[in-house]
């Protein structure tokens, strides 16, 4: 990873995740861009497994979404291949060339299609890839998977994150404990819209390809849509699901809203959340991790534009930074947000403490009663805008002077 300080949130160690039966993981430096530290990673998936995927909105997706979109309506594959240090964006046709190349690589390795194989890539924008220096990597990376290369996997598709992101899950289905577990990388570019944002998650649950879809979809609505650092889409946003279906035998399921997947959903969306907060917890210079609540809303949607409208805000960010409860800004966001707020019953609480209702400041409110939660490390918003039921949580950092030097500095 690029000599970047540490995130003050990083964990003292990476967890320990689970072998997933049916899932093998390996890493190599390809030297595609980095030296001196693996680049490329392969996951490699049972016979019979299927995939599902969300993807970046951006009008200017990468080779690799491309790719994907393309094969993942088959909702078969049996091996992932990610790339760090160069996205493949922005590079015409030899950009999907190169995607169909390393593709074919791996499907020879693996033995399947090369439609079976889904490939990301995550870096600079607009330049070509070292594909040789790929290609020519994959026959050792192949040899080198193993059900436990969990953490390799998870450095290997870092650019500017300062530590390595994982998070499982233990899940029932029909009495029978399945797994789940998943790796991811991001730490700038972060406004999932489906940023240099990837996550890549197993389960040896046996679920179709439809049912892996909605719930997906579904656990994607609440953990990844829900984060942002600094306000920017990336074109290469993707999350993979896959199930290799290895585990403890169960019922067949067909249906994402059996009820017998009521444990399943939970533990999802319990590691895609843990995964998500970790992306912004590694926010480029962040110094604090900020939790917004907005309820009243009119719709949930509503609740959820115009909390991201707060934590997109650049004023907003810096007072945080600067431990300022500067309520105004958030004012000013809610208002800049465009939906249904009444002025006359809006609320604002930080760390709990009113600050302000009924279209005024609270009159028993004197900043010094957060100037300790500013100080902390972990920040609470809640704005309740009077209107309706509508309620969102999103999660996001503040602005520091770090941001700018990692960007004004660094090329991923």
């Amino acid at each position: 990873m690029p000599d970047i300080p540490v995130s003050p949130f990083a964990p003292a160690r990476f967890p320990k995740l689970p072998a997933v039966a049916g899932l093998r993981l390996a890493a190599i430096a390809a030297g595609e861009r980095y030296r001196r530290r693996a680049d490329l990673t392969l996951a490699e998936l049972a016979p019979g497994s299927t995939i599902a995927g969300v993807f970046t909105r951006s009008t200017m997706p990468g080779a690799p979404v491309l790719w994907c979109r393309k094969h993942i309506g088959r909702g078969k594959a049996r091996a992932i291949v990610i790339n760090a240090g160069n996205a493949n964006v922005f590079t015409g046709r030899q950009g999907m060339e190169d995607v169909a190349a390393t593709a074919v690589a791996v499907a020879a390795a693996v033995g399947c299609k090369q439609e079976e194989v889904m490939v990301a890539s995550t870096g600079v924008i607009g330049q070509t890839l070292s594909v040789d220096r790929l290609l020519r990597a994959v026959p050792r990376l192949h040899r080198r998977l193993n059900a436990r290369g969990w953490r390799a996997a998870a450095r290997a598709i870092c650019t500017t994150d300062t530590y390595l992101k994982g998070a499982s899950a233990q899940a029932e289905i029909d009495g029978k404990v399945v797994l789940i577990a998943g790796i991811a990388k991001g730490s700038g570019m972060i406004a999932p819209d489906m940023a240099t944002m990837l996550s890549f998650l197993f389960t040896d649950a046996k679920l179709p390809a439809d049912v892996l879809q909605s719930l997906l979809h579904w656990g994607n609505g609440q953990s990844f849509n829900c984060i942002t650092v600094d306000g920017d889409t990336s074109t290469s946003d993707t999350v993979l699901l896959a199930a290799t279906g290895q585990g403890p035998k169960h019922g067949m399921i067909t249906d994402a809203k059996d009820n017998r997947l009521a444990s399943f959903r939970a533990a999802l969306l319990s590691v895609m959340q843990d995964l998500a907060k970790q992306v912004v917890r590694d926010g480029e210079g962040a110094s604090k991790f900020v939790t917004i609540t907005v309820s009243g809303a009119a719709s949930a949607r509503a609740a959820r534009r115009i909390a991201m409208t707060i934590a997109n805000s650049p004023l907003v960010k810096t007072a945080i930074a600067g431990e300022d409860a500067n309520w105004g800004r958030i004012i000013m966001a809610v208002g800049r947000a465009g939906e249904k707020a009444d002025r006359d019953r809006l609320t604002i609480r930080i760390g709990g403490v009113v600050i302000a209702e009924a279209g005024h400041p609270h009159p028993d409110y004197r900043e010094a009663q957060v100037v300790p939660h500013m100080k902390g490390r972990e920040i609470d918003i809640a704005v309740d805008v009077g209107v309706g039921r509508g309620k969102a949580t999103v999660w996001t950092c503040d602005l520091t002077h770090g941001y700018i030097s990692i960007n004004g500095d660094y090329r991923s």
